[in-house]
């Protein structure tokens, strides 16, 4: 008996002594939380961390002035030096300037290049300017589209009423083109329309391709095509009921209109000019 009083006893004190400690421990409000650290971007290049804007910047300047006759001011190759952008070399030093230092200090003679007298910190800024240049190249999600809109309207004009207004016309379908569509969206709604950047979309309107079955006996179905390829075609009529032939059988014919076939083959006939006077011309028509 008095071993279990001395037990209670204990078993009490020490809950009274575990309370006054949990009272002294301060407890953090749901709003005094510290804040969760969110998670880092997912670097699916593999790519080193972007160096500094400031040390780019200073590197670019002392490129240029020392390396730019050679390789070109951008890096990509000049008159006598190659493409450090691509270079191993350049994409194993990721910025710190430990491969491409001995090679600025030392120079390649056999290669035509002189020893440049340079700092420490001057190479690390070169190799923070081919860094910026060698990630730009790589991550194409960064890259900005500048100007496009660099051709002759005049030359637009007419290659667009020899090649383009039989299907259209600027005062009709394309009247105020130039307003509903920024320059990029609009060179690539005459490269690659819509329903064919979309493959396997549906088409609606002038754009829906229609095909003409003939049949051995003579008889012809037309309607709205469905699908096509070396052994089959299928088309859904006028009552949307649906058909399809084997093109294997005797006899079978089928004639396709496609409204953007027009597109697809000029495709292989423009010149970068054309494309590029084509674009000025529709942007004049706002």
């Amino acid at each position: 008996m008095k071993l279990f009083r001395s037990l209670f006893s204990g078993s009490a004190m020490c809950a009274a002594l575990c309370g006054m400690l949990a009272a002294q421990e301060p407890r953090l409000s749901p709003a005094a939380k510290p804040p969760q650290a969110k998670p880092a971007r997912p670097n699916f290049f593999g790519l080193a961390p972007p160096p500094d804007p400031a040390a780019v910047e200073r590197g670019q300047a002392r490129f240029v002035s020392n390396c730019g006759f050679c390789h070109g001011s951008e890096a990509k190759g000049g008159s006598s030096g190659p493409d450090l952008i691509r270079s191993v070399l350049v994409l194993h030093d990721e910025g710190s300037g430990k491969e491409i230092g001995p090679v600025i200090l030392n120079g390649r003679p056999g290669k035509g290049m002189p020893k440049f007298d340079m700092t420490e910190p001057q190479i690390k800024d070169i190799a923070a300017f081919l860094l910026s240049l060698s990630q730009a190249a790589v991550n194409r999600g960064e890259y900005k589209i500048l100007n496009v809109v660099t051709g002759d309207a005049s030359a637009g004009k007419v290659y667009f009423e020899s090649h383009c207004a039989e299907c259209h016309s600027p005062t009709g379908d394309l009247a105020g083109i130039a307003a509903k569509y920024d320059p990029v969206a609009l060179q690539s709604r005459f490269l690659y329309p819509e329903s064919r950047r979309n493959a396997g979309a549906a088409r609606t309107g002038r754009a829906t391709p229609t095909v003409t079955v003939t049949l051995p006996d003579g008889s012809a179905l037309s309607g709205t095509l469905v699908h096509v390829d070396d052994f089959n075609v299928s088309l859904r009529d006028s009552s949307g009921a649906y058909r399809s032939f084997l093109l294997g059988a005797d006899g079978v014919k089928i004639e396709v209109r496609d409204p953007l076939k027009g597109h697809q083959d000029l495709l292989g006939e423009y010149r970068d000019a054309d494309m590029h006077n084509i674009l000025a011309y529709l942007e004049t028509l706002k």
